[in-house]
């Protein structure tokens, strides 16, 4: 005679996918001495993490999460699981719906603090009081009580009946020393280029002399999807290879100035200000924009203008232009490689080395997937940050061959190649940036109503630390409870960007540009929404004179806020 037995719980039935998978989490500090992590789910990411980590192909699910009721529709519960060392620490985990008028404030915030001991943690939808506002699925942010902790998580969806999810497929481990995946390094390297300029810095770097490798590029730069980002980003890690191989006695310096979500429209403004500090010129630039210049609206000239810009210092420092790639196997390489062409730079491309081999099973000798590689849609995890570095690295190691081996006396002819015609354009290559700290001696200025400084703003991690530094402090601020006059600036130049502030938040107001009282465009800080820096062109001409440029709120918004971070002009 047996006794009753426990009935089975239905929820361990239930169809699931992963959106993530033992991805590493990092509570990045905050004024209460707390850590968060954030992971953005909005903008089709949800859907792209679905693709990758889950491996959802039905459509219909894909389309459902680009709004919360289509997302509730899908959706049963949420599963968390975390594992840290100390497994008695709890962390919190929230899934932010954004809303539709009020994006942060609006949307219905899904909460439950998590053992980190790798127990599952569950929330269900139906348990949930939802917001009328709610619009898309917003961002994961995972709340730690101590600064500076790392833990793994791993996020799934448990599906709603009539819904159905693929088979959950198995990951092995990397072998970086196999010979696939040396294979993969070696297809990354595009050009060696004229290797002259870098042979030269290796040879200082060998004699003991000071010698600078920066970086300069966008989120990928920055080190988003890098544990701890500061340390485990490509620009650090190749920086270490490049400092281990040629370095003597800490001569080897060090400077990264990613900023997330900006094109080489803005990075030509910043690069005196974030790379060259201290009028200490950088021996060696790695530029990567190739997928962040989607949005440049001179499909090219800022980024040649700023390589062109790099190529003149009067050091004559190396150039190496780096292809980035995101989750959809796409990036701008066909468009920007013929800059490096015309001045025969070195070229790597990750694009060139992952995405064949994510094609193939790995019978055929795929090396790894692309949740392997991916922490989301745009940003590499370690590993494919790992790999990026050891692109860069590979093309370091075949200079270095070739200097050792003395089968090259390339002279450099970098100076001769700026006389041709550009390969798209050098518009901005003389571009320098004016705001309440460098000022210009052709402007005057009147600030009006724009008398306040914004101190709410995109901050970045800068070199090898970890505290965020803010982008653009010296700004004018514009703050809607005092002073509601326009912004007035004579000036003589024959191009100029606006920097201006973007925000996610419902108190900023929209702006309308004016050149020498010609409507230009209306600037709206809710373009991108999120706390972002958004250059635009609002002068381009081919000769200098005299201009007068006026910055006004546009009516209806006198009582909110808006930011001019600052102006980007040639002479």
């Amino acid at each position: 005679m047996s006794g009753p037995k426990a009935p089975k719980d239905p929820e361990k039935l239930r169809p699931y996918f992963y959106i993530m998978r033992d991805k590493e989490i990092f509570g990045s500090k905050q004024k209460n001495g707390s850590g968060i992590q954030f992971i953005y789910e909005n903008d089709g990411r949800l859907i792209n993490s679905a693709k990758i980590v889950g491996n959802i192909e039905n459509n219909d699910i894909l389309e459902k999460f680009k709004t919360v009721d289509g997302f509730r529709d899908v959706v049963h519960s949420i599963g968390i699981s975390i594992e840290q060392n100390n497994s008695e620490e709890h962390i919190e985990f929230i899934f932010q719906m954004y809303g539709k008028k009020d994006i942060y404030g609006g949307g219905t915030i899904l909460s439950t603090i998590c053992r980190t001991n790798g127990a599952e943690s569950r929330i269900v939808l139906s348990d949930i009081k939802w917001m009328e506002d709610d619009f898309e699925p917003g961002q994961i942010k995972f709340i730690f009580k101590k600064h500076e902790n790392i833990a793994k998580a791993t996020v799934r969806l448990f599906l709603n009946d009539g819904y159905t999810a693929p088979k959950v497929q198995e990951e092995n481990d990397i072998d970086f020393e196999s010979k696939n995946y040396k294979k993969m390094i070696e297809r990354s390297l595009v050009s060696m280029g004229n290797p002259s300029r870098l042979i030269d810095v290796i040879n200082r770097a060998k004699a003991g002399e000071d010698v600078t490798v920066s970086y300069i590029g966008g989120s990928i730069t920055q080190g988003a999807g890098a544990i701890p980002i500061n340390s485990s980003c490509y620009p650090y890690q190749s920086y270490l290879g490049f400092k281990t191989r040629f370095g003597k006695n800490d001569n080897v310096k060090y400077i990264k100035a990613g900023v997330g979500g900006t094109p080489s429209e803005l990075g030509m403004i910043r690069f005196d200000r974030d790379v060259i500090r201290d009028k200490q010129f950088p021996d060696i630039v790695v530029v990567e924009f190739a997928v962040n210049d989607y949005g440049d609206e001179t499909k090219g000239d800022c980024y040649e203008s700023l390589v062109r810009k790099i190529l003149m210092l009067p050091n004559n420092p190396a150039v190496i232009l780096l292809f980035s790639v995101f989750a959809n196997d796409e990036n701008l390489q066909t468009r920007l490689a013929p800059v490096g062409e015309l001045y025969n730079l070195p070229m790597v491309s990750i694009l060139d080395a992952v995405t064949p081999q994510f094609k193939l099973t790995e019978k055929d000798g795929r090396v790894l997937n692309k949740n392997q590689f991916f922490y989301d849609i745009y940003h590499p995890q370690n590993i494919g940050h790992k790999i990026m570095s050891d692109c860069i690295i590979n093309l370091f190691d075949k200079i270095n061959n070739l200097n050792e081996s003395n089968k090259t006396k390339t002279a450099d002819n970098t100076l001769e190649l700026l006389k041709q015609d550009p390969a798209i354009g050098k518009t901005f290559e003389n571009v320098k940036l004016l705001d309440r700290k460098n000022s210009y001696i052709k402007s005057n200025i009147t600030y009006g109503g724009f008398s306040g400084t914004d101190k709410v703003l995109q901050s970045v991690e800068m070199d090898d630390k970890l505290e965020p530094v803010p982008q653009f402090p010296y700004n004018w601020m514009y703050e809607g409870d005092k002073n509601k006059s326009s912004f007035k600036m004579t000036i003589s130049c024959k191009a100029l960007l606006l920097v201006f502030k973007d925000s996610g938040e419902t108190d900023v107001a929209k702006a309308k540009v004016f050149v020498n009282d010609n409507y230009i465009l209306t600037a709206d800080p809710h373009e991108n929404g999120w706390v972002h820096c958004n250059p635009i062109i609002i002068i381009n001409e081919k000769t200098s004179k005299e201009y007068n440029v006026e910055i006004c709120i546009v009516d209806g918004d006198e009582d909110k806020k808006f930011t001019i971070l600052g102006f980007g002009y040639v002479e």
